[in-house]
Protein backbone atom coordinates (compact mmCIF):
# COMPACT_ATOMS: atom_id res chain seq x y z
CA UNK A 1 0.00 0.00 0.00
CA UNK A 2 1.25 3.56 -0.58
CA UNK A 3 0.79 6.07 1.59
CA UNK A 4 -0.24 9.67 0.47
CA UNK A 5 1.97 12.46 1.96
CA UNK A 6 1.14 15.68 3.29
CA UNK A 7 2.38 18.72 1.66
CA UNK A 8 4.80 19.62 4.79
CA UNK A 9 6.23 15.62 4.09
CA UNK A 10 6.45 16.08 0.14
CA UNK A 11 8.59 19.81 0.67
CA UNK A 12 10.98 17.49 2.71
CA UNK A 13 11.30 15.12 0.23
CA UNK A 14 11.54 17.88 -2.39
CA UNK A 15 14.31 19.41 -0.17
CA UNK A 16 16.29 16.36 0.54
CA UNK A 17 16.08 15.00 -3.54
CA UNK A 18 17.31 18.67 -4.57
CA UNK A 19 20.01 18.42 -2.46
CA UNK A 20 20.90 15.34 -3.98
CA UNK A 21 20.67 17.15 -7.46
CA UNK A 22 23.00 19.62 -6.39
CA UNK A 23 25.62 17.44 -4.95
CA UNK A 24 25.58 14.86 -8.35
CA UNK A 25 26.21 18.23 -9.98
CA UNK A 26 28.87 19.05 -8.18
CA UNK A 27 30.48 15.21 -8.11
CA UNK A 28 30.17 15.68 -12.17
CA UNK A 29 32.02 18.57 -12.54
CA UNK A 30 34.89 17.17 -10.12
CA UNK A 31 34.86 13.97 -12.40
CA UNK A 32 38.54 13.84 -14.35
CA UNK A 33 41.34 12.20 -14.93
CA UNK A 34 43.14 11.29 -12.34
CA UNK A 35 40.61 11.57 -9.65
CA UNK A 36 39.75 8.48 -7.25
CA UNK A 37 36.28 7.33 -6.11
CA UNK A 38 37.48 8.12 -2.92
CA UNK A 39 37.52 11.44 -3.66
CA UNK A 40 33.95 12.03 -5.02
CA UNK A 41 32.74 9.86 -1.86
CA UNK A 42 34.41 13.10 0.20
CA UNK A 43 32.89 15.71 -2.18
CA UNK A 44 29.98 14.08 -1.55
CA UNK A 45 30.11 13.59 1.86
CA UNK A 46 30.79 17.47 2.19
CA UNK A 47 28.44 18.81 -0.10
CA UNK A 48 25.38 17.03 1.99
CA UNK A 49 27.13 17.87 5.45
CA UNK A 50 27.31 21.84 4.25
CA UNK A 51 23.20 21.42 3.25
CA UNK A 52 22.72 19.84 6.50
CA UNK A 53 21.32 16.30 5.52
CA UNK A 54 22.90 13.18 6.22
CA UNK A 55 24.36 10.41 3.92
CA UNK A 56 21.62 7.82 3.44
CA UNK A 57 23.80 4.83 2.08
CA UNK A 58 26.62 5.35 4.62
CA UNK A 59 26.02 2.24 7.64
CA UNK A 60 22.98 1.15 5.66
CA UNK A 61 23.77 -2.38 6.02
CA UNK A 62 27.27 -2.08 6.55
CA UNK A 63 27.91 -0.25 3.33
CA UNK A 64 31.20 1.89 4.29
CA UNK A 65 30.52 5.59 1.86
CA UNK A 66 27.89 8.27 1.19
CA UNK A 67 28.20 7.52 -2.68
CA UNK A 68 27.95 4.59 -4.85
CA UNK A 69 30.22 4.81 -7.75
CA UNK A 70 30.98 2.52 -10.54
CA UNK A 71 33.42 2.29 -13.34
CA UNK A 72 32.91 1.14 -16.23
CA UNK A 73 31.59 -2.43 -16.10
CA UNK A 74 32.04 -2.59 -12.52
CA UNK A 75 28.57 -3.58 -10.49
CA UNK A 76 26.27 -1.19 -9.66
CA UNK A 77 26.89 0.29 -6.14
CA UNK A 78 30.14 -0.19 -6.08
CA UNK A 79 32.72 0.32 -3.19
CA UNK A 80 34.99 4.60 -3.63
CA UNK A 81 38.40 3.50 -3.14
CA UNK A 82 41.59 5.46 -3.05
CA UNK A 83 42.94 3.16 -4.94
CA UNK A 84 40.73 3.55 -8.11
CA UNK A 85 41.72 6.67 -10.04
CA UNK A 86 39.54 7.68 -13.18
CA UNK A 87 41.09 8.17 -16.79
CA UNK A 88 39.94 9.83 -19.71
CA UNK A 89 37.02 7.70 -21.17
CA UNK A 90 35.64 5.89 -18.33
CA UNK A 91 31.92 5.93 -18.15
CA UNK A 92 31.10 6.35 -14.38
CA UNK A 93 27.38 5.38 -12.39
CA UNK A 94 27.25 7.85 -9.55
CA UNK A 95 24.10 7.11 -6.86
CA UNK A 96 23.57 8.75 -3.72
CA UNK A 97 21.25 9.35 -1.03
CA UNK A 98 20.14 12.24 1.45
CA UNK A 99 18.53 12.51 4.35
CA UNK A 100 16.66 15.85 5.47
CA UNK A 101 14.48 15.43 8.78
CA UNK A 102 13.75 11.97 8.15
CA UNK A 103 12.61 11.83 4.40
CA UNK A 104 14.99 10.31 1.84
CA UNK A 105 15.99 11.45 -1.38
CA UNK A 106 17.64 9.40 -4.10
CA UNK A 107 19.20 10.23 -7.28
CA UNK A 108 21.80 8.79 -9.62
CA UNK A 109 23.48 9.58 -13.22
CA UNK A 110 26.03 7.91 -15.43
CA UNK A 111 28.32 10.11 -17.25
CA UNK A 112 31.58 10.04 -18.90
CA UNK A 113 34.90 11.14 -17.61
CA UNK A 114 36.27 13.87 -20.38
CA UNK A 115 35.96 13.02 -24.25
CA UNK A 116 34.47 9.47 -24.14
CA UNK A 117 34.05 6.87 -27.73
CA UNK A 118 31.08 7.51 -29.75
CA UNK A 119 29.97 3.72 -28.23
CA UNK A 120 29.80 5.25 -24.80
CA UNK A 121 27.85 8.54 -26.10
CA UNK A 122 25.40 6.70 -27.95
CA UNK A 123 25.00 3.64 -25.59
CA UNK A 124 24.16 7.13 -22.51
CA UNK A 125 21.39 8.73 -24.92
CA UNK A 126 19.74 5.49 -25.99
CA UNK A 127 19.75 4.61 -22.04
CA UNK A 128 18.47 8.29 -20.67
CA UNK A 129 15.58 7.99 -24.26
CA UNK A 130 14.26 4.66 -22.91
CA UNK A 131 14.00 5.72 -19.47
CA UNK A 132 11.93 9.05 -20.57
CA UNK A 133 10.27 6.46 -22.60
CA UNK A 134 9.30 3.81 -19.53
CA UNK A 135 8.26 7.16 -17.42
CA UNK A 136 6.26 8.35 -19.86
CA UNK A 137 4.28 4.83 -19.97
CA UNK A 138 3.95 4.94 -16.24
CA UNK A 139 -0.14 5.17 -15.21
CA UNK A 140 -1.77 4.96 -12.16
CA UNK A 141 -3.09 1.48 -11.65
Amino acid sequence: MIRRRSDKELEKMHQANAIVLRALELLKASLGPGVTTAELDRIASDSLAREGAKAAFKGYRGFPASLCVSVNDEVVHGIPSGAKKLVEGDLVSLDLGAIVDGYYGDDAITTGVGEVTQDLQKLLKVAEEAMYKGIEALQPE
